[in-house]
């Protein structure tokens, strides 16, 4: 099965996005979708990494509530802070020593930090991942904050 469908999750995702966005649903938009949900996945499977796979279900669904929480608010805090005076703003740049070592899953907390509005991941460089931050009064505070909102649950998804 895995021959045909090397990543089930991606070619439902890329269907389903396809149907969304076709002009009319038809029987030639199903199977060019169909047709797309099969191929692409299969022809760049070599670049996908080996997948960790997820050891602890609840705490992904914890994670992703915690992650969606954190961009509405931070959405109405960067809001805040930008249309305020400019002295509202200090930017930083952080350094984030990284506990993971798989870089699918550093990749994937980088993710997470760029989702949430007024910051964006930089680079893993030698287990440490650079974030700029738009607003930062204590650094050493933001850096645990990232570790105990994100990395931790993420290396109990993951199991690493």
């Amino acid at each position: 099965m895995r021959r045909i469908l090397p990543q089930p999750v991606l070619s439902g995702l890329i269907l389903g996005l396809w149907l969304v966005l076709a002009p009319a649903l038809s029987l030639g938009q199903v199977l060019i979708g169909l047709w797309l949900a099969l191929v692409l996945p299969w022809a760049t499977r070599g670049f996908w990494p080996d997948r960790p796979r997820l050891a602890d279900w609840p705490a992904g669904l914890r994670l992703t509530g915690v992650v969606l929480t954190d961009i509405v608010v931070a959405n109405v805090e960067v809001a805040r802070r930008v249309l305020g005076p400019p002295s509202r703003l200090a930017p930083a740049f952080l350094e984030v020593p990284l506990a993971i070592e798989d870089p699918f899953i550093a990749s994937l907390l980088g993710s997470i930090i760029s989702l949430t509005p007024g910051t964006v991941s930089i680079e893993i460089d030698r287990g440490v991942l650079l974030v700029h931050a738009l607003h930062v009064d204590d650094a050493a505070a933001a850096v645990a904050r990232i570790k105990s909102r994100y990395e931790t649950p993420l290396r109990k998804v993951f199991a690493c």
